[in-house]
């Protein structure tokens, strides 16, 4: 029997790369899932496309995880189209790597507001949503917190604060059985990596070197994690952070 039957997921930030992976990857195990972008619509319909033809279920729906009345209509619109909401994947991220000096006020706050805020957001409206039977909130966090590398200190900070707020609202959350746990991915090919303009540099070799398994990871090697901690096979997992990663530290 499919692991997630009768639970209904909201993944942020869907609509290519890991979080289409997860979308994908729960509406396979049998949860009704939503689709949440920001902007690229005709990717987020091309997920749900995907999923539907597969005879899952999921719908699409627009909404900016920085700002708090675009959460509030994300998840009563997602409660309205399937029911209580009882997974949260919290993906929706932006990066940008520079030395110190290169980092401006405006890219701060451009990943501050939507990998930090964001997330802070979207789990105050699952804390709000799910229902007496609590819930499984999935953060999206970074190898990054443990390799400390040159030129990633504000990207970074955002994912280390990520994994701050899982520990924390594991334990504040617990009691309303709602279970909070990340997952750490290394290096990962995606639309936004390949967007970075490295493929093909040296600095991308050096990359592919670093993880013990010798390769870059992919989506896909992402979404299992994911399914589990949405599962019932990890209802004693809490407060966590599982690396994926191929060992890259």
């Amino acid at each position: 029997m499919a692991r997630l039957n009768g639970k209904v997921a909201i993944v942020t930030g869907s609509s290519k790369g890991i979080g289409a992976a997860i979308a994908k990857g729960l509406a396979a195990e049998g949860a009704a899932v939503v689709v949440n972008y920001a902007s690229s619509t005709v990717d987020a319909n091309r997920v749900v496309e995907e999923i539907t033809s597969r005879g899952g279920r999921a719908i699409a729906i627009q909404a900016d995880v920085s700002k708090s009345a675009d959460i509030q209509r994300l998840f009563q619109e997602a409660q309205a189209a399937f029911g209580t909401i009882n997974v949260l994947v919290n993906n929706a991220g932006v990066y940008s790597f520079g030395p110190l000096e290169s980092v401006t006020e405006d890219e701060f706050h451009r990943q501050m507001n939507t990998n930090v805020l964001g997330a802070f957001l979207t789990m105050q409206a699952a804390a709000q949503h799910f229902g007496d039977n609590g819930g499984s909130i999935i953060n999206i966090a970074s190898a990054a917190v443990e390799m400390n590398g040159p030129g990633t200190a504000l990207y970074t900070a955002t994912k280390s604060a990520i994994v701050a707020m899982t520990k924390v609202l594991s334990k504040e959350l617990g009691p309303r059985h709602i279970r909070v746990n990340a997952v750490a991915p290394g290096a990962t090919e995606s639309e936004g990596l390949h967007a970075l303009g490295i493929f093909g540099s040296d600095f991308l070799n050096g990359m592919i070197a670093q993880p013990p398994l010798g390769r870059l990871g992919q989506p896909e090697d992402i979404a299992p994690v994911a399914v589990f901690l949405a599962s019932d096979d990890a209802a004693w997992v809490t407060g966590e952070v599982i690396f994926a990663s191929g060992g890259q530290r």
